[in-house]
C-alpha cells in the first residue's frame, strides 16, 4: 500500500492524506464553506487545478477570490478559453490559435472560416451571448495529458493547422496537456483553469474591441482577428474597470492635446513631435525645474554629440545588442546621379544616439581623473533616438524621438550606496513635486543574455538593495519587489513606477550600477595606490523622458495643471469693451510679475468666455468690467470653482506670483 503525503497548510498545520489526493479533497475534508470557494491551489507554490492529483509531501494553499491576483489570472485564461468555443459554435470553420490572460483581460486569436473575412466588433454582442450561455451550462474543466504525435493528428484532422503547427514545435520530451470544456470541446493549454465554466461570473466580462494580429506575431505569417476582452471576478470590479477606461478616455493626453493646442502629430515625422507654444511652455516650466534640482545636487550638466560613428557602438555593445532599434546613416556623400548606389560600398556607418552613455564617458575620459574627484555627476537633457515600430507609436508616451532628463554618476565602488540612496531621495522629492507621493521600487535582476561576471552581478544587485534599505523604503509600504531576468544585458536596476491619478502605474524613474560600460570604453581614475581603476558609473533618470512624462502629467491632472505648470496661469478678460484698457493694464502688470496671461477682449458674452476658458483648462480668469476699472480691482474665478473673488489689484499680484512659484523654490523662500 502506498504511503500517504503530508500537506503542510499555510496556518502551519499538517494533514496526512493518500497519494495522489486532490487539492479539491483536501477542501472537502476542511469543509463545505471552503470547497465552494476553492478555485485553485499552490502546491509548493505552484498553481495548479483543484484536480491535480499531489503524489508527495508539499506545502498546499488553497486559492480563493481573495487572492485576487491569482483568481483575477485564473478566471481571465477561462474567459479567454470561453470566448474561443463561443467563436468556433457560432462560426464552424474557425481555426484557434493562442488566448492568454491579460493585464486587465484577456485575448484570443482567430483565423475566420474561408471566405467569411475579419471579424468585427459588429460580432461581439452575439459572441457575447454565447459565451453566458457556456457559462451557464456550468461545463467541467478536466485536464489531460497527450502525445505528441496524436495531438498533431487530432488537430490535423479537424483543420486545425496552427495548433498543429504549435504542437509539432514543441520538444519531444516536453508533457502535453489539454483542457475538455465539458466533453464537446478542448483546446491545447498549460493551464492551471478554474474546476468548471459556472465558477465564472457571466456579468464579469466585456469584450471590448477587435483588431488584426499576425499569427506568431511574424508580419510573413498569415493575418488572423485578435478579439479582446476584460474579466473580472465579479460585475462590481468590471463596472469599476469600465469607469477607469471611460475616465482614461477623457483624459486621453491626444485628446487634451489636441483641445488644449498644446502640441500635434503627423505623417511626415512619425514618432516626432510638434510642440505648440503652450506645449512647451509646459516642458520649459518642466526642464527649468529640473535643471534647479540638479544643480542643487550637485550634477554638472553637459551637451553630447547626436551622431557617434558605428565603431564607438560597436565598443559599447549597443550595436551587437541594439543595433535593430538604432537609425543608421552613412559617413558619406550620397551619389546624386542617375547611375550607381546612393551610399558607396566604402562609406563608413554612423547612428543617432539611442542614449546618452557612451558619450558621457567620453566626457568623463578627457583628463586624469582622481579617487578625491569622485564623484562626478554629468547631467544632460539630451534629445535620443530610437526607431521604434510604427503601430507601437502612441502619442507622447511611445515616441522615436524624445528627451531624456539623463545623468551618468561616475563613482568608486565604496560611494555606490551612498549615490543611490542620495538619488532615491532626490526622485522622491521630485515626485512629490509634481504630484506622485505614491510609487512602488522594482529591482529588475540579471537577464540570461548579459554582459559581466557572477560576482560582479551579485556585488551590483547587492549594491541597489543596500541603498534602498538605506532609505527605508525596501519594504511592502513602496511596493519592493525583486524582478528576476528584468535587468539591462550591462547592469541590474532600480525601476520607479509611479501612480497616476486612476490608479494606473508607469514605469518611469531608473537606476542602474554598470561596471561593465566602463570596462568597455576604458574608464579609468588615479586611486589612493596610485594605480588605475574603474570607476562605478550609475545610469539614472527620473522623468525618463520629457515627452512621455509630460504625457503623464496631462492624463494625470486631466489637463488641468498646477499653477506653475499651467501653459496659461492667468486670462483677463472684459465684460464691456470699455474695460478694454483696464484689461491691458492688468495683463502688463501680471505679465511684467512673470505670469504666463492672455487678454480675451471679444465682443461676446462673459458667460461664452467663462466656458470657453474653462475647457481650455486656464487656472485663473480675472473678469473685468466697468467697475473694476474704476476701483482698480478685478473679479478672480477658479477653474472647478463656484463664486468669485474681487480684489485690488496690487494685492493680488504678490499673491498669484507665489501661488505660481514652482514646488522648489516655494520651498527655498520658505526655509529663508
Amino acid at each position: 500500500m502506498n504511503a500517504p503525503v503530508r500537506l503542510t497548510l499555510p496556518d502551519g498545520s499538517t494533514r496526512e492524506m493518500p497519494r495522489g489526493t486532490t487539492a479539491r479533497e483536501v477542501a472537502a475534508s476542511i469543509g463545505p464553506g471552503i470547497l465552494k470557494a476553492a478555485l485553485a491551489a499552490r502546491v509548493d507554490g505552484r498553481l495548479v487545478d483543484l484536480d491535480r492529483p499531489i503524489e508527495a509531501d508539499a506545502s498546499l494553499a488553497l486559492v480563493t477570490a481573495k487572492d485576487e491576483a491569482a483568481a483575477l489570472e485564473l478566471v481571465r485564461h477561462d474567459y479567454a478559453h470561453v470566448l474561443a468555443e463561443a467563436v468556433q459554435r457560432l462560426f464552424p470553420g474557425t481555426q484557434i490559435t493562442f488566448g492568454p490572460a491579460t493585464e486587465d483581460g484577456f485575448y484570443y486569436d482567430f483565423a475566420p472560416p474561408p471566405g467569411r473575412g475579419p471579424f468585427t466588433e459588429e460580432d461581439l454582442p452575439a459572441i457575447e451571448a454565447e459565451m453566458r450561455c457556456i457559462i451557464a451550462a456550468d461545463k467541467p474543466l478536466r485536464r489531460e495529458v497527450w502525445q505528441k504525435d496524436r495531438l498533431i493528428a487530432k488537430w490535423r484532422a479537424e483543420g486545425e493547422t496552427f495548433k498543429a503547427e504549435w504542437a509539432a514545435s514543441l520538444p519531444d520530451d516536453e508533457e502535453i496537456s489539454v483542457y475538455w470544456s465539458g466533453g464537446d470541446w478542448m483546446d491545447m493549454c498549460r493551464g492551471p483553469h478554474l474546476p468548471s465554466t459556472g465558477r465564472l461570473d457571466p456579468e464579469a466580462f466585456r469584450l471590448t474591441r477587435v483588431s488584426g494580429a499576425y499569427w506568431r506575431g511574424d508580419p510573413k505569417n498569415p493575418q488572423l482577428s485578435r478579439i479582446y476582452g476584460t474579466g473580472w471576478l465579479n460585475r462590481r470590479q468590471l463596472e469599476a474597470h469600465l469607469h477607469r477606461l471611460e475616465e482614461a478616455a477623457r483624459r486621453d493626453h491626444r485628446k487634451l492635446g489636441r483641445e488644449m493646442g498644446l502640441f500635434h502629430l503627423q505623417e511626415e515625422a512619425h514618432g516626432s513631435i510638434f510642440w505648440h507654444p503652450k506645449g512647451f511652455a509646459i516642458w520649459r516650466g518642466l526642464e527649468a525645474y529640473m535643471r534647479r534640482r540638479l544643480d542643487a545636487a550637485g550634477y554638472q550638466e553637459v551637451k553630447t554629440p547626436q551622431i557617434l560613428d558605428a565603431r564607438q557602438w560597436e565598443q559599447s555593445g549597443h550595436w551587437g545588442k541594439y543595433r535593430e532599434n538604432m537609425f543608421v546613416i552613412p559617413d558619406a556623400t550620397p551619389n546624386t546621379s542617375e547611375d550607381g548606389p546612393m551610399v558607396p560600398a566604402d562609406a563608413r556607418w554612423m547612428a543617432l544616439k539611442p542614449m546618452n552613455c557612451p558619450a558621457h564617458v567620453l566626457i568623463f575620459r578627457q583628463g586624469i581623473k582622481s579617487y578625491r574627484d569622485l564623484p562626478v555627476r554629468l547631467a544632460e537633457m539630451g534629445c535620443c533616438h530610437r526607431n521604434e515600430p510604427h503601430g507601437a507609436l502612441h502619442g507622447l508616451l511611445r515616441v522615436r524621438q524624445f528627451t531624456q532628463d539623463d545623468a551618468h554618476i561616475f563613482c568608486r565602488e565604496d560611494q555606490v550606496v551612498e549615490e543611490v540612496a542620495r538619488f532615491c531621495d532626490l526622485l522622491d522629492s521630485v515626485y512629490r513635486d509634481l504630484g506622485f507621493p505614491d510609487y512602488a521600487i522594482k529591482l529588475a535582476l540579471r537577464p540570461e543574455k548579459r554582459f559581466g561576471s557572477d560576482a560582479m552581478w551579485d556585488w551590483a544587485e547587492q549594491s541597489l538593495r543596500d541603498a534602498v534599505a538605506a532609505t527605508g523604503r525596501n519594504t511592502a509600504r513602496w511596493g519592493w519587489e525583486e524582478l528576476p531576468g528584468e535587468g539591462a544585458f550591462y547592469a541590474p536596476k532600480l525601476e520607479f513606477h509611479l501612480k497616476d491619478a486612476l490608479e494606473r502605474t508607469w514605469q518611469a524613474g531608473t537606476i542602474q550600477t554598470d561596471t561593465v560600460l566602463p570596462e568597455r570604453l576604458d574608464a579609468t581614475y588615479i586611486g589612493a595606490d596610485g594605480a588605475r581603476h574603474r570607476p562605478v558609473m550609475l545610469h539614472r533618470a527620473i522623468l525618463g523622458s520629457f515627452e512621455r512624462f509630460i504625457g503623464i502629467l496631462i492624463e494625470h491632472h486631466a489637463g488641468r495643471f498646477p499653477l506653475w505648470l499651467a501653459p496659461v496661469q492667468v486670462v483677463v478678460a472684459t465684460i464691456v469693451s470699455d474695460a478694454d484698457p483696464w484689461a491691458r493694464e492688468v495683463a502688463h502688470r501680471l505679465a511684467l510679475a512673470g505670469l504666463r496671461v492672455e487678454t480675451d477682449l471679444r465682443n461676446e458674452k462673459i458667460n461664452l468666455k467663462v466656458r470657453e476658458h474653462s475647457l481650455q483648462r486656464v487656472p485663473i480668469l480675472l473678469v473685468v468690467g466697468r467697475r473694476e476699472a474704476e476701483a482698480g480691482t478685478v473679479a478672480l474665478r477658479r477653474l472647478g470653482a463656484d463664486g468669485q473673488e474681487v480684489a485690488a489689484l496690487e494685492a493680488l499680484i504678490p499673491r498669484l506670483v507665489a501661488e505660481a512659484s514652482p514646488p522648489d523654490l516655494r520651498a527655498n523662500t520658505a526655509r529663508a
